[in-house]
Parts: C-alpha cells; structure tokens; sequence
C-alpha cells in the first residue's frame, strides 16, 4: 500500500519512474468502439449517398443541384473523418491541423465565385453584353 507523505500525496509522486511505467502500460492499450456506432455511421452514409443520387434522379439543376451535392460530399466526408479515421477522439490541436485548411479552402473558393461575378458584371457593364 502507497504510504502519504506530508503534502498528501502517496508514495508514487515520489517515484517518477512508476508514472513512466503506467504511462506507458497505458498507450499500449488501445480503445475499441461499439460495433453500434460505426453501423450507425454506416447507415448515415448510405441515407446521405441515396440523398445525393435523389439529387440526379428527380433532375434538379442549377446552384441547387450542386449545393446540395456538395452539402451531401461534406457531411459524408466529415462522418468519415470522425469515426472511421478516428478524429472524434484526437487532440483540438490535430482536429484543427486537419479540419481548418478545407475549411479556409471553402472561404477561398466562395470569395473567388464574388469575385468572378463582379468581374463579370463590370465587363459587361464596361465592354457590353457581347456579339
């Protein structure tokens, strides 16, 4: 039995090299999810799949047909990334290493698309609609 010691503590605050042992017993173990979630996961992505093929079966066209192909490839894109490849359970710090740059891609891509309309517009206000 751990004997304290005058500050409260028991006798393994005064042996480092315990910690270093139970820290490392600990890393070798590893954590199993419940086969539930990863079957909920799968569900979830075969409902968002059949959402996306909807999109194409029912003819929709224009900005919305690819929002929400896009809202569809996103969702099932992140459920993958969380679950299967185990980000849900990762340090802040490498969930931002991983998520942030798609992310600040996405602002990008959406100030390129303000950026193409205000160049269109201005040429055609300045050139003329064309032949």
């Amino acid at each position: 039995m751990a004997e304290a010691t005058a500050d409260g503590l028991g006798q393994h605050a005064l042996h480092p090299a315990h910690d270093v042992a139970a820290a490392a017993a600990r890393a070798d173990t590893h954590q199993e999810h419940p086969i539930k979630l990863y079957l909920v996961v799968w569900a979830w992505l075969f409902i968002l799949s059949t959402c996306s093929y909807l999109v194409d079966y029912f003819g929709l066209h224009g900005y919305l047909r690819w929002s929400l192909i896009l809202i569809f490839m996103v969702l099932k894109a992140g459920l993958i990334v969380a679950v299967f490849m185990h980000m849900a359970w990762e340090r802040l710090a490498m969930m931002y290493a991983i998520i942030l740059p798609p992310v600040l891609v996405l602002v990008f891509v959406t100030m390129m698309v303000f950026e193409a309309d205000y160049t269109l517009l201005t040429r055609i206000a300045f050139f003329g609609p064309g032949p």
